[in-house]
């Protein structure tokens, strides 16, 4: 039995990354933790919502791609929520 996910995600703050970026980076990181539960058919956290996930810090190359940026951030996100 399958359970539904919704993903909101309702601020992303990201520093050192080029405004024009921002939807690039969002779009890849929804995507990416679609993925990350989609693989592990995770249903969700076990106490259920998430109101807040900090992805903590990374260090990204200074020519990164926003696809790259965005997924690094999902697999973040997704091993926090992950503990809860």
């Amino acid at each position: 039995m399958s359970r539904r996910v919704e993903i909101n995600i309702g601020n992303l703050i990201l520093h050192g990354f080029a405004p024009g970026d921002r939807f690039l980076i969002g779009e890849a990181l929804e995507q990416g933790l679609r993925d990350s539960f989609a693989a592990h058919q995770a249903g969700g956290p076990k106490g259920g919502d998430v109101n807040f996930a900090d992805a903590g810090s990374f260090q990204m190359q200074p020519n990164a791609k926003p696809a790259n940026v965005g997924n690094q951030v999902a697999h973040s996100v997704f091993n926090k929520i992950k503990e809860t």
